[in-house]
């Protein structure tokens, strides 16, 4: 199954997360990606930490765990390589209409690797 399809089918949360410049860690809760091409993929983000984070450090983590009970997901490990903050761009992606006006920049990633959520093997 592509990525692309496991993330249309599959339900459950995701966790971002991002690191400065000098390595201070953060981790904030978000949506399944946007999908833009087979390995790249898109965050809409309000200007906070994960955001700024990203202008000094441009690597990131998703996490993603599937709804139930076991832990089954997957790992995300990206590079941004642009972001813009076309309104129109912004809201042709957005899923929740009433986040909006907090949608403030949209930024792309290149998939550098993919890991199950536990353990380094498919």
């Amino acid at each position: 199954m592509k990525l692309r399809e496991y993330f249309d089918q599959t339900t459950g949360r995701g966790v971002l997360a991002t690191a400065d410049a000098e390595g201070k860690v953060d981790a904030a809760v978000y949506a399944k990606p946007h999908f833009i091409e087979d390995e790249t993929i898109a965050f809409i983000m309000a200007d906070r930490l994960t955001h700024k984070n990203l202008q000094a450090n441009p690597y990131a983590v998703y996490l993603f765990m599937e709804a139930g009970e076991k832990y089954v997901g997957k790992r995300l490990y990206l590079s941004k390589f642009k972001e813009t903050q076309d309104s129109k761009e912004i809201d042709s992606l957005l899923r929740k209409k009433e986040y909006r006006d907090a949608a403030k920049y949209l930024v792309y990633f290149r998939i550098d690797k993919v890991l199950p959520l536990i353990g380094d093997n498919e």
